[in-house]
C-alpha cells in the first residue's frame, strides 16, 4: 500500500496518474496549504522540503519518497513499469524527466506565478518565462515530431511527468495551435483511463 500526499498542482497529478497507471493500492491524503500542512513536523519528517507530493511505502518499512520524479522513478522500478530496462532506452526517459524536472515545470512555475500571482505585474518577468515556457514546448515538439513519446515508442515516466504541466497550460492561457505534435500527444494521452481519474485527485 502507497500512501500518497499531495494537492491538486501538476506535481502532484504526476505520481496520482502513475499509481492509476501502474493499478497499485494507495490512500491519499489531501495536503491544506491554507493551513500550511505541508510546513508541519509530521510532514517535515517525510519530506523535509515542505512541498507535496510525498509518498510513504507501507510495504517497504514505511520507506518514504519525496520529489515528484524520485517518485515516479522509485515506483517504476519498484514495478518494473514505464521505465526500460535496455541501459540506452532507459537513460532517454530519466533525460526527458530531467528535462521536465530542471525546465518545463520550474520554468511554467514561474510563468503561472508572474502572470496569476505576483502582487505587481513585471512585463518582463511575465514575457522571460511564459517566452521561456513556449521555447520549451517547442523542443518536446520537436521531439514528437521523431517519437510517439518523449521516451520512445511507449509511454514511460517522462510522459507521465510532462503532461499535467503541458494540460495545465490553459492556467495562463498559453495555446498549442503552434505545436501540433505536443497537442495531439496531451489528447492521447488524456483520453487513458489512468490519465483522467489521476487528474482528479485529490477529490474537490
Amino acid at each position: 500500500m502507497i500512501e500518497l500526499y499531495t494537492a491538486g498542482t501538476p506535481n502532484g497529478k504526476k505520481v496520482s496518474i502513475m499509481l492509476e497507471e501502474l493499478g497499485i493500492p494507495y490512500t491519499v491524503h489531501p495536503i491544506d496549504f491554507s493551513k500550511l500542512e505541508q510546513k508541519e513536523e509530521w510532514y517535515l519528517k517525510i519530506n523535509p522540503n515542505g512541498r507535496i507530493p510525498a509518498i510513504v511505502d507501507k510495504d517497504n518499512g514505511d520507506f518514504p519518497v519525496f520529489e515528484s520524479g524520485a517518485i515516479l522513478l522509485y515506483l517504476a522500478e519498484k514495478t518494473g513499469k514505464f521505465l526500460s530496462k535496455d541501459p540506452k532506452e532507459r537513460s532517454i526517459a530519466i533525460q526527458w524527466l530531467m528535462f521536465q524536472m530542471g525546465g518545463v515545470g520550474p520554468m511554467q512555475g514561474q510563468a503561472n506565478h508572474f502572470v496569476k500571482f505576483a502582487p505587481e505585474k513585471i512585463p518582463y518577468a511575465m514575457n522571460r518565462y511564459v517566452d521561456e515556457t513556449k521555447r520549451l514546448y517547442s523542443v518536446l515538439e520537436r521531439r514528437l515530431k521523431e517519437s510517439e513519446y518523449l521516451a520512445g515508442s511507449e509511454l514511460s515516466i517522462a510522459d507521465i511527468a510532462t503532461w499535467p504541466w503541458v494540460k495545465g497550460r490553459t492556467y495562463i492561457d498559453l495555446s498549442l495551435d503552434e505545436f501540433p505534435k505536443l497537442k495531439v500527444w496531451e489528447e492521447k494521452l488524456g483520453a487513458r483511463p489512468g490519465f483522467i481519474k489521476g487528474s482528479e485527485i485529490p477529490k474537490k
